[in-house]
């Protein structure tokens, strides 16, 4: 049969005949129905894929059995992918799309028929909060609100650019929402995120005026909800009037009219673009851009911010580039404290809302804007750790230590004196007491929680803590403890650094050879500069920042181990906690409990993990109890009438210029950083503090043994109660003998192992640095007349029995 014929017995049969299989020879077992277009089937072959289809079969019936995989007999086969394609048909899948998109679009029109624009009342939102002492007796109530709402009209036009260039450059022209912003925020929200920013103005204001700062995405999509009505009922104009009106710019401001006055002693018309600009920039995190208080950090970002803004203005056509260019950054006047909050109240009372705000924002994963609309004035009650007697007895120490010695009308360096304290339970973290400046009223500034003075000397235990706990060892190979020798020369040259250093000690005095135990007592510069280096100055680094120093971009560098960054004495006083608990993390806290409308905050332990191990932090409590027996804190502590046997531990220092002296001491119960600051009452710069009080003999130098020791010691032998320290280390003051029982003629031959925690009485020093070091510097200036037996306190000066000037330098 011809193809054609073929063909046409198809179409007759009205189905294709399945194709032929091709060979070279008919076989001899094809059958008939081969020539009418059946199928062929050589005898004792096995079936092929299209067996068992019927004569005639489709194409699609051929793919499908082909399809099939061979099974049992008589099974079918299991099908590949064609169940899984049909039930997800682009046609299926497209309709499911749009069915989402509908049911989506339907739910908003309900929200929006549902949700109307409710009564806004942001003046009855806040409430006061209620502060408490650790016993339960009220601290202080804190609530009036600083608002003044002033007409958009009072507001110059260019300030009104202002917070339009800082927020939503579109705020003009755009429906009132973003909804890419929106969508992210509630997609965050859903996860637990919290917000990540991207709200108009009408968004905001919606949030102040008519909602609550919850984050919750029933709150967001209402927000969205209101914001498109608010938007369509209410003028830009109003929009943005209530928007500053409600905002909140920190110093208790509510409002720009508030603000303006705050910031700048002026009304509200009357701000320049200049300080419409930093308003308008302060929004975004009003207590870490208050120029008064902020940090390094936050003035470079509130700058960046000022910056952002006045550009954006440019880039709208709302500011002349010329005028731009010309423009400084307006610094605001110092802030004045609100009424209610007198004497340390109001230090008090800032640190809870801090520490509250940190713990929202980590809890929330909301920024510092928010935190702070969530605390201020919103009907907390906070309860303080603060005990009510050890904060009367700490504001009485330095009084009767301190202020009472000051008179700025005879001398003016006395009224740039600035003292601030933190008492810290060292077993529990609790700050037990505070001292954040004379009065809340009259210095702004918490000197207990500044951190823009050096703490000088006493960051040499942390150095010390570093090598210990690292199993560090000398430039020769010995390891580093309490016995190990160095080399006290003033000046001497650091051997192993990448970057010269050649620091001088106090009045350039040489010790030769000693021991770290007297090297800390004497606060040698020359022996912990060589002792950073040796532990590697970026493990120093590491290790104070585990203990409690804010690290953030600091540089590993040599000069560090005289204590050359900032620090507070909140910081200080949770690095000697962390050494008082054995190695063990305290994060001091001030707050025991906030609670509002039957809402209690989780509040982090203050106790953590083991950053050192308990032999470092041991020996270095060991060492440090010889600073008070047998060093610079010898005469304002280890000698005060009011000890009583109790054992101390603790070191002073002396920042370079006398702009700062410390004392930072602690007892088995109780850790407490004194540091007095010297700061320009009119500008607020640092400034020396030498001369101040008028009573100190020579140069009138204000070290940290003198008056930081002795508000110390009057305080916290106040409050303790005698007990000795549990120490894990047979090496340190605390377990050696503090005076050798006679003088020894034959020096050891091992000094890393022998030498007394004090220097030896020998007028002559050693000659090598095998024999017992040297008590005294080998060419120091010539002493003030003291009793022989009464040891060097410090280079600085001399020695000295005056309670004065008991010589205790850095």
């Amino acid at each position: 049969m011809g193809r054609a014929d073929e063909r046409r017995a198809r179409q007759r049969g009205g189905r294709r005949a399945a194709p032929q299989y091709r060979a070279s020879q008919p076989s001899e077992t094809e059958t008939p129905a081969t020539a009418q277009g059946g199928t062929t089937t050589t005898a004792g072959s096995p079936a092929g894929p299209a067996a068992g289809v019927a004569e005639g079969a489709t194409r699609a019936e051929r793919r499908r059995a082909a399809a099939r995989k061979p099974g049992k007999p008589g099974s079918p086969g299991k099908p590949a992918k064609g169940r899984i394609r049909r039930l997800f048909t682009w046609k299926k899948m497209l309709g499911a799309f749009f069915t989402v998109c509908l049911l989506g679009i339907g739910s908003f029109i309900a929200l929006y028929m549902m949700v109307s624009i409710p009564e806004g009342n942001a003046l009855a939102q806040t409430q006061s909060n209620v502060y408490k002492y650790s016993d339960g007796s009220l601290l202080a109530r804190k609530g009036t609100v600083n608002r003044e709402i002033v007409d958009l009209s009072k507001v110059p036009k260019d300030v009104q650019h202002t917070f339009v260039a800082a927020e939503n450059k579109t705020f003009y022209t755009d429906n009132g929402i973003d909804l890419r912003g929106m969508a992210r925020g509630l997609y965050n929200t859903a996860r637990g995120r919290g917000t990540q920013g991207g709200s108009t103005i009408t968004q905001q204001y919606v949030k102040n005026y008519y909602l609550d700062q919850d984050q919750t995405v029933t709150r967001k999509l209402k927000e969205l909800v209101i914001s498109l009505k608010v938007d369509r009922e209410k003028s830009k104009d109003d929009i943005l009037a209530g928007y500053i009106n409600t905002s909140y710019y920190g110093r208790g401001a509510y409002g720009i009219q508030a603000a303006a006055q705050a910031y700048y002693r002026v009304d509200a018309e009357k701000l320049s673009v200049q300080q419409g600009a930093y308003l308008a920039a302060l929004l975004q995190a009003p207590s870490q851009y208050d120029w008064a208080v902020a940090g390094p950090i936050g003035k470079k970002l509130v700058k960046e911010r000022w910056n952002y803004v006045l550009n954006n203005m440019v880039k709208q056509g709302w500011l002349d580039k010329s005028k731009r260019d010309a423009m400084t950054f307006p610094v605001p006047k110092a802030p004045k404290a609100a009424s209610g909050l007198e004497g340390q109240k109001g230090y008090l009372v800032e640190l809870a809302n801090t520490q509250l705000e940190n713990q929202l924002m980590k809890q929330q994963n909301i920024t510092r804007s928010e935190a702070e609309a969530l605390v201020v004035d919103q009907g907390w009650t906070i309860t303080l750790n603060i005990d009510p007697k050890r904060q009367a007895k700490l504001e009485a120490a330095v009084k009767s230590q301190l202020t009472s010695k000051l008179d700025g009308k005879k001398r003016k360096v006395d009224k740039n004196v600035q003292a601030g304290a933190v008492s810290v339970d060292p077993k529990t973290g609790k700050i037990l007491a505070m001292y954040g400046g004379v009065d809340y009223y009259k210095h702004y500034t918490d000197n207990a929680t500044r951190a823009d003075y050096q703490p000088a000397s006493t960051f040499k235990p942390i150095i010390l803590a570093a090598a210990l706990d690292q199993d560090a060892k000398t430039q020769d190979g010995k390891d580093i403890n309490a016995n190990t020798v160095y080399d006290g020369t003033s000046g001497r040259a650091v051997k192993g650094s990448d970057i010269a250093f050649s620091p001088p000690n106090e009045d350039d005095a040489n010790y030769g050879n000693i021991t770290v135990q007297t090297a800390m007592n004497k606060s040698v510069n020359s022996v912990f500069a060589q002792m950073g280096v040796d532990v590697g100055m970026k493990n120093v680094l590491k290790t104070a920042d585990d203990l409690g120093l804010d690290t953030e971009g600091l540089q590993a560098v040599p000069a560090m181990t005289l204590g050359s960054m900032g620090a507070s004495p909140l910081e200080m006083a949770s690095v000697y906690a962390t050494f008082d608990n054995h190695g063990q993390k305290v994060t001091p806290t001030i707050l025991a409990s906030a609670e509002k409308t039957g809402r209690k905050v989780d509040l982090p332990d203050p106790i953590g993990e083991q950053v050192i191990n308990r032999e470092a932090a041991d020996q270095v409590t060991s060492v440090l109890t010889g600073v008070v027996d047998d060093g610079t804190a010898k005469v304002s502590v280890a000698q005060n009438p009011l000890r009583k046997g109790q054992q101390v531990a603790g070191k002073t220092g002396t920042s370079d210029n006398n702009k700062s002296a410390w004392f930072t001491g602690y007892t088995p119960d109780l850790v407490t950083s004194v540091g007095l600051f010297g700061e320009d009452a009119k500008t607020h710069n640092q400034v020396s503090l030498t001369g101040a009080t008028g009573l100190i003999p020579g140069t009138g130098r204000i070290n940290g043994g003198g008056y930081p020791a002795q508000i110390w010691a009057a305080y916290t032998f106040g409050v303790t109660k005698k007990a000795k320290f549990d120490l894990n280390t047979e090496l340190g003051a605390a377990v050696q003998p503090t005076q050798s029982p006679t003088p020894s003629s034959t020096p050891s031959e091992t000094p890393s192992q022998t030498p007394s925690s004090t220097p030896t009485k020998s007028p002559t020093p050693s000659q090598t640095p095998s024999q017992t070091p040297s008590s005294t510097p080998t060419k120091s200036p010539a002493p003030t007349t003291s009793a022989p037996s009464t040891p060097v306190e410090t280079p600085t000066g001399g020695p000295t029995n005056n309670p004065l000037d008991p010589g205790a330098g850095g």
